[in-house]
């Protein structure tokens, strides 16, 4: 391993932070062509920035590691990110009378930080998978909907109260 890979700034973290840019920036894209709340930006934004998070946990504390003084858990870093983006994600869901809105921005956003922290991590080949996957549940997946049957929702019983 090279000198520069120890301190993390060698071009395979420069990949893998270009990775979650253009896998964020390809969902927020579609997003923002549908007119969705939260656009390119903001998935190119989240997404590079938990691969960030990730690379700074992977290599942001080994000039402090030496055998037997520090033991770090770069996982504790992913759970404060996953924690985290659970806030942004609240508050953009809302319920307007018996409709949510947001829930599926919201669910994108979290999405997104999961791939950016896969490139950050250097599994590229899961991040890529997940962004295919996610293409196949917000291209395809109307379709089949489309094609379900509805059941009609029992209407609830009216309370006489407040009649």
């Amino acid at each position: 391993m090279q000198i520069s890979e120890i301190d993390g700034q060698s071009a395979k973290q420069f990949i893998e932070l270009g990775s979650a840019f253009v896998l964020s920036a390809a969902i927020g894209l579609e997003r923002q062509i549908r007119n969705k709340s939260a656009g390119m930006r903001t998935y190119t934004v989240v997404g590079m920035a938990a691969a960030l998070f990730v690379l700074v946990s992977k290599y942001g504390f080994t000039d402090v590691l030496s055998n037997g003084r520090i033991v770090l858990d770069p996982s504790r870093v992913a759970a404060q990110i996953v924690s985290g983006i659970g806030f942004i994600g609240a508050g953009l869901i809302f319920v307007e009378g018996d409709r949510v809105k947001g829930l599926t921005t919201a669910a994108t956003i979290w999405l997104v930080t999961g791939i950016g922290m896969a490139c950050g991590a250097g599994l590229p080949w899961l991040a890529l998978a997940s962004t295919g996957a996610y293409f196949i549940v917000a291209l395809i997946f109307p379709f089949i909907v489309r094609l379900l049957p509805v059941v009609p929702t029992p209407e609830k019983p009216r309370d006489r109260e407040h009649d």
